[in-house]
């Protein structure tokens, strides 16, 4: 879901850039679809920042240290999956703050921003889930439950 939301984000972004309307941006920002994580970027914004940053706070409370204690060879890339959460979390920010500004006078500055915010968040993003994904995914299949908060037992050994 993540991923089809990002390709819609840069749809959106390539659109901005090519001069769409404010009034067609959030039109189309309106039309995403509800079902995915992604808000509605100007009207329902922090929707989306929610999602992502309660997944990450609920990776790091609870998958990470799981991953230590089960895979300890893992601990580098849990530093970096971290590290990358804080970065993350500084894009939706600015992302957030950036598709606020959209409703200021119409000029090029709010939709610049918007179009770096987005994509610095895609960007990052994308890459953050590639190498979650490849880093992590073998010791991830070998349990046979998921930790249930950060003091719980964990995944079976």
């Amino acid at each position: 879901m993540i991923r089809r939301d990002l390709d819609t984000v840069r749809q959106l972004v390539h659109d901005i850039t090519s001069g769409l309307s404010p009034t067609e941006i959030r039109t189309q920002i309106r039309s995403l679809q509800t079902d995915g994580p992604l808000w509605q970027l100007k009207v329902n914004c922090l929707q989306y920042c929610r999602f992502v940053h309660s997944h990450h706070h609920r990776e790091s409370a609870a998958i990470f240290p799981a991953l230590r204690r089960s895979n300890p060879a893992l601990n580098p890339v849990v530093d970096r999956l971290e590290a990358d959460h804080q970065r993350v979390s500084g894009l939706l920010d600015e992302a957030e703050a950036a598709a606020q500004s959209l409703g200021e006078p119409d000029s090029n500055a709010p939709r610049q921003r918007l179009t770096q915010a987005l994509q610095a968040l895609a960007d990052d993003l994308l890459d953050h889930l590639a190498y979650e994904e490849e880093q992590i995914s073998d010791t991830l299949r070998t349990w046979t439950r998921w930790p249930n908060d950060r003091t719980g037992p964990g995944p079976a050994a």
